[in-house]
């Protein structure tokens, strides 16, 4: 059955689209037309801007296009949609929005000390991962899809979460807390270890554990996240039992290949972070090393009578 009986509303989430531009449209007024009024601003680079118009497309692709849609309907991109929400988007955040506007932002003497407390490492990595786990314990996840209100609220806190998760490890603001060395390698490795629980269930369940993708009246329910009420009342005699009228994956199947792509997308934003980790150390090494062969050579043409 086509994806289109769910209307346009559902495939591209319009409402959707214009926050995702009005955000990306304040942000480059903020940075460009209005730095000027802010301490400290900088001008804004353009590597930034590219980065961060990047990340409000995979934003809008992910949460706006019929990838959302496709994720109430199989597991798979359910998965999908949580890794570049939480483990990919987030990053890109992180450095592509100018240090002098996160100033701005965690400065803020409400945002402050909350900011400074999640972002403290091993807090970043338990409370994340920790509620990445418990939201796909069965019977959270199909209550959160149940109601519409608790699932938004639950996606922005994962969300901030994921903020919060990455700040550490990519923060270049003066002030903040920096990893650097063995202890970012460390950070990397407990990332990906305590997701690793939550995939496993995910993937080696005996059975499909989800009735939001099983139960075809729970998966109903379930669609309201995404598809109008009125669009899903018109439908209502189309006898449509549930997903496996638009695809024709087992359930378990959908299942063990949504949390095995979930590990695939970690492992794969790990290992670039362990890449830059090690060039930005292999750069540091040579500025070192060329610091003290110049150190050397001028002493050496510039001798002194130690005494």
């Amino acid at each position: 059955m086509p994806l289109s009986i769910f209307g346009f509303r559902a495939l591209w989430s319009p409402y959707f689209m214009i926050f995702v531009l009005l955000i990306t449209i304040g942000f480059f007024y903020l940075t460009v037309k209005k730095r000027h009024q802010f301490k400290d601003s900088e001008p804004l680079k353009k590597s930034q801007g590219i980065i961060f118009s990047i990340a409000m497309i995979l934003l809008y692709v992910i949460k706006g296009s019929p990838v959302d849609l496709i994720a109430h309907i199989m597991f798979t991109f359910h998965m999908i949609q949580m890794a570049f929400l939480y483990l990919v988007i987030p990053p890109l955040l992180v450095v592509s929005i100018p240090n002098w506007v996160w100033r701005q932002v965690i400065e803020h003497r409400f945002i402050k000390p909350i900011f400074s407390f999640f972002t403290k490492p091993l807090i970043a990595l338990i409370v994340f991962n920790g509620i990445f786990s418990i939201y796909h314990i069965p019977m959270v996840m199909d209550a959160v899809k149940m109601n519409i209100v608790i699932h938004s609220l639950y996606t922005v806190l994962l969300f901030i979460l994921a903020i919060f998760l990455w700040w550490p490890l990519l923060n270049k603001l003066e002030g903040q807390y920096q990893l650097h060395g063995l202890k970012k390698l460390g950070y990397i490795i407990g990332d990906g270890v305590l997701l690793t629980p939550a995939c496993g269930l995910i993937i080696f369940a005996p059975v499909a554990m989800y009735a939001t993708y099983t139960d075809g009246e729970m998966w109903m329910k379930a669609m309201e996240l995404c598809v109008p009420g009125s669009t899903l009342s018109s439908l209502a005699g189309l006898s449509i039992s549930g997903p496996e009228l638009f695809s024709n994956m087992p359930a378990q199947e959908d299942q063990q290949l949504g949390g095995v792509l979930m590990k695939i997308i970690q492992e794969i934003v790990l290992g670039t972070m362990l890449i830059k980790i090690f060039f930005e150390w292999f750069k540091k090494e040579q500025e070192e090393a060329e610091q003290i062969n110049e150190e050397a050579l001028l002493k050496h043409n510039n001798p002194q009578t130690v005494e």
